[in-house]
Order: structure tokens, then C-alpha cells, then sequence
């Protein structure tokens, strides 16, 4: 029974999780400028909880090579 109970629990906090985001890499990034550009966004509209998440750390990696690239 408590086999069963405890099944069950995992299998609805399972549900119930947030979706795993997709990390995209720094040449992800660099190959997609509309990408690149909107996770730049998110991370800049919430900084305090996006901020140090491998997606924000990515772009803000591409957004810098970007640049240096322009020059």
C-alpha cells in the first residue's frame, strides 16, 4: 500500500513540474539572430530569476561575440 501510495505521489509531482527549457548553445545562438534576440529579452525583463541560467549565460556569451565580431 505504501508502495502504491508513494507511486502515485511521484507520478503527479512529475506531472506537475515545470518543462525542461531547452539550453541552447552559444553557435545556436550566433546562427539564429531572432533567437538570440528574444532569449536576450527574456533575461533582461527578469534578471533576478533568469539571470544565471545556462540560456541567459549563452546569449549574453553570443551577444558579446557578436559584437566583437562587428567591430
Amino acid at each position: 500500500m505504501r508502495l502504491h501510495f508513494l507511486s502515485v505521489v511521484l507520478i503527479v509531482l512529475t506531472a506537475c513540474s515545470k518543462e525542461f527549457e531547452r539550453v541552447y548553445t552559444v553557435d545556436d545562438l550566433m546562427a539564429d539572430k531572432a533567437l538570440l534576440a528574444d532569449v536576450i529579452g527574456k533575461c533582461r525583463r527578469n534578471p533576478g530569476e533568469l539571470g544565471n541560467t545556462p540560456n541567459c549565460q549563452n546569449a549574453a556569451a553570443a551577444d558579446f561575440r557578436a559584437r566583437l565580431e562587428r567591430r
